[in-house]
């Protein structure tokens, strides 16, 4: 009878988190989405490894984490699209249009990047599968994005 209970108690409660992260607005702490260029990086493509340090593509959301932030920790400077950001620096981009993008950068290997920015979810289904997407990618088994 008991264990009933804690079974009935556990489902409202999953229930209602569900409900939350259907409904509750998307408010980020931070619009900006980080990625930093380690230190080494150059030297270490001059010496021949073939390092992945940014991924080929870059996904925001507007009105969540619709601004790019590059930190340039290499020693050299790096080309991102029309920006040289220089040892040391940082680069916002935000984004005001739902697109895909498409930019030079020289601290990816092919030297070509993508930014999708998706439109902000709707309530309900859209922004609980985006809140999974967004959990998922923080915890476990999605690669970390800066090295």
């Amino acid at each position: 009878m008991r264990s009933g209970r804690w079974l009935m108690s556990g489902a409202a409660l999953l229930l209602s988190g569900l409900a939350w992260a259907a409904l509750a607005p998307i408010a980020p702490g931070t619009r900006d989405e980080l990625f930093e260029i380690p230190a080494g990086t150059w030297a270490r493509r001059m010496a021949g490894v073939k390092i992945e340090i940014l991924p080929d593509t870059i996904h925001l959301t507007l009105g969540a984490n619709d601004v790019l932030l590059l930190k340039n920790l290499d020693e050299v400077p790096q080309v991102f699209g029309p920006v040289l950001i220089m040892p040391g620096q940082s680069f916002r981009l935000p984004f005001e249009l739902a697109s895909t993008y498409s930019f030079a950068c020289t601290a990816h290997a092919s030297g070509q990047m993508s930014v999708i920015v998706s439109p902000r979810p709707s309530r309900g289904w859209e922004a609980l599968s985006w809140r999974a997407r967004q959990w998922m990618h923080r915890r476990w088994w999605l690669p970390a994005r800066t090295a």
